[in-house]
Parts: C-alpha cells; structure tokens; sequence
C-alpha cells in the first residue's frame, strides 16, 4: 500500500510522441525514490502514441495512463494530469524530455522544509546524446536562496527557469498557480500555445513562500527537436509572450515590480520590433490595466551590459 504523505506523482502529458516517449517515462520510472506514480494523459495521439504507452503500463502499476477523446490543447492536457495525481509532491516531466535516476531523491528532501516552496536543477539541453549539450539554470551552489531574488532575477535575465520540467514542487502549488490563461491585452491564447504559463508557475510560487531551493548538479535533461514548444516558436513569440506573462505578474501582485519591468521592456521592443505582428508596439501593449510605464536609463543601460555578458559568458 502506497505512503501518500511522501508520494511523488510525475506528471506527463503527451502528444504524438511515439518515437521518444518510452525513454521519457523509463527516466521516470527509474527513480531511486521509489514511492511514485507516473501519471500519464495523453492528448488524442494519432501516431501511435497511446497504444505504446497502454502497453507499457500493463508491465508497470506505477504507470497511470488515460486518454481524452478529443485534443483539448496542452494547457488543459497539463491540467488534467493535475487532476489524475494522487501526490503530495508533483514534478512535471515534459514529454521530450528526461531526468536522472537521483532527480527526485536529490531534490525533495528540500521541500521537507515548510519555507521553500520548489527545487530545481541544472539542466542540460541536448539533441540526441543528454550527457553531450549547453549547461543552463547553474546559479551557483546547491542550497536554499531568497524568493525574491529569483523573481527579481527573472525580470534581469539572469538565468533562472521558465520551464518546470527541472523542477520539483508541491501537487497544491501546482493546481493553484499552473493558470489555464493569462489576462493579457492582446487577445492571445495562453491555452492553446502553452508559453508564459510556465514562467508564471514559478513566479507565482515565489511570490507565496520565501524560499527556493536549487541543485547543483546536472539531473534534468530538454531534448531539442523540431516538434517541441520552443524550437517550434520563431522569432519574437517566446520571449513576447513571457514578457506578457510577466507584466501580468507584476501589475496583479508586484506592483513594486513595474518600474524594472518597463526597462526590461524597452530593450525587448528594441531587440524584437516584429512584436508589432502581435499587436505589440509600445511598453503600454504589455499590460492590460498599469499605466506607469516609466523607467530608468541607467538601467536599461545595466539590463543590457547583462544580457550581452551572458551571451558570451553564459552561466
């Protein structure tokens, strides 16, 4: 009989991912901390994918498959995968990508800690070798850090995550901050294409505890392929629509925030004019109810000094 107070669901959703899925949930189930589910939901595959994934879970009752009977797009895929889950703790596991055998067992002693509200890795983006790719989210030192500094690092660039596919958290926190939309003022459909959710997850968590913990080493591993979310999206959509997610954070919770936030704004239209294809062309485009759009030269100034350090001596 399953402990529930220390059990773990990893949560996959999936769409038409018959050629790497096997791998993906073999990642899961190889977990040394043993007390898992691995919650499955997959998204009306039509390549395969389901009967692949109903044929393994007859080999392994840790397995947790369903299936909706239409497509429902991947944000309400991720939601239904929350509402399967039987866990205390949940970890998302994107379906093109993989964790180390000592994920889970490196990472959740840290949310025994009532402060600390996730834990992520170092990761290691990969195209078909995960020991062989760029290193990112390595801030430093395995411990325990400020909240505020990883939202406030967010906002300079400085690293931290957007995807919680390195992370760990507890299965309340993520039923009651993964947002099926985010209010924005541009018509755009968070449901459908799944970017800026992510990023508010975190953002949002680090707003409720003080804490966040991180490891060091390299347990988290994103397959780079033409099918996923972030190679799939060109030119300015990824990083337009995490800015959207970000004033949405900001002018609902940290209004404190906006005055860092519009410089960060600034250099974005600067970088990306083809935001106007979007609807948007000025500071004020991000928001949907602020109307401070001020900001300060000198940092802009530090913002970018940042950004072209990172880009040549990336973290």
């Amino acid at each position: 009989m399953m402990d529930f107070k220390s059990l773990v669901s990893v949560l996959v959703p999936v769409y038409n991912r018959k050629d790497i899925i096997v791998e993906t949930l073999n990642s899961a189930l190889s977990q040394t901390h043993e007390n898992i589910e691995v919650v499955v939901v997959d998204n009306c595959s039509v390549d395969g994918t389901w009967e692949l994934i109903s044929a393994l879970a007859k080999t392994d009752d840790r397995l947790k498959v369903f299936r909706n009977s239409t497509n429902l797009g991947p944000v309400r895929n991720w939601l239904r995968c929350l509402q399967e889950a039987k866990g205390v703790y949940g970890k998302i596991l994107w379906s093109d990508d993989l964790i180390a055998p000592n994920f889970l067992e490196a990472t959740l002693p840290f949310l025994e800690n009532d402060s600390v509200g996730f834990v992520f890795t170092a990761t290691r983006v990969f195209s078909s070798d995960p020991s062989q790719g760029k290193l990112h989210h390595s801030i430093g030192v395995s411990g325990v850090y400020s909240a505020e500094s990883f939202i406030e690092g967010d906002m300079k660039g400085a690293g931290y995550p957007v995807s919680p596919g390195c992370a760990l958290f507890r299965l309340q926190d993520l039923r009651d901050n993964l947002l099926l939309q985010i209010e924005n003022s541009v018509g755009s459909d968070f449901s459908m294409h799944a970017i800026g959710n992510d990023l508010l997850l975190f953002l949002l968590v680090s707003n409720k505890y003080p804490k966040f913990a991180y490891v060091s080493d390299v347990l988290s591993f994103f397959r780079a392929h033409e099918g996923s979310i972030s190679i799939a999206s060109k030119n300015c959509k990824l990083p337009l629509h995490y800015n959207l997610a970000r004033a949405y954070f900001v002018e609902s919770f940290r209004r404190d925030l906006i005055y860092k936030l519009n410089a960060s704004l600034y250099l974005h239209l600067l970088r990306y004019p083809d935001s106007k294809e979007y609807g948007v062309r000025g500071i004020s485009d991000f928001y949907v109810n602020n109307k401070n759009f001020s900001f300060s030269r000198l940092y802009v100034v530090q913002l970018f000094v940042r950004k072209v350090f990172r880009r040549y001596f990336p973290i």
